[in-house]
């Protein structure tokens, strides 16, 4: 692809799709369905988390010690501003991200940014690496 060309329309909307499950299964709290979008050597790096996870399985681990320590859970996720950069077999996707996530009893509003890297695996878009950082 020329450095001019249109991204490949269908590429994009396969990336958007696959985007589109994490946030939704993330925002209803289908915790099986949201990890089932993550390769299983996904790497993840939060602002709320004091080291990078280098697993899908550390993060499972970690979002059930929220769970279970914290009374986590997730009540809505909404995405905006998307964009996909597509770079071969990889693709960058990128949003800004509001979502009413509950601990400790008390439901919070809360503001992130988003980067999920994307990599054709077996025909399908799965993510590989994620990162969350505040928004302002």
């Amino acid at each position: 692809m020329s450095a001019t060309a249109a991204p490949d329309e269908a590429v994009v909307a396969a990336v958007l799709a696959a985007a589109d499950a994490i946030v939704d299964d993330f925002g209803h709290h289908r915790t099986e369905a949201y990890f089932a979008g993550f390769a299983e050597d996904a790497t993840f790096v939060f602002h709320t988390a004091d080291r990078r996870l280098e697993s899908r399985a550390e993060y499972e681990a970690l979002w059930a010690q929220w769970e279970r320590e914290d009374g986590f859970r997730v009540h809505a996720c909404r995405s905006s501003d998307q964009r996909v950069q597509l770079l071969g077999d990889t693709a960058i996707f990128t949003h800004s991200v509001d979502s009413r996530i509950e601990l400790g009893g008390s439901v919070d509003e809360v503001t992130e940014r988003e980067t999920i890297v994307f990599a054709l695996r077996d025909g399908r878009w799965i993510a590989v690496h994620e990162h969350l950082s505040p928004r302002g």
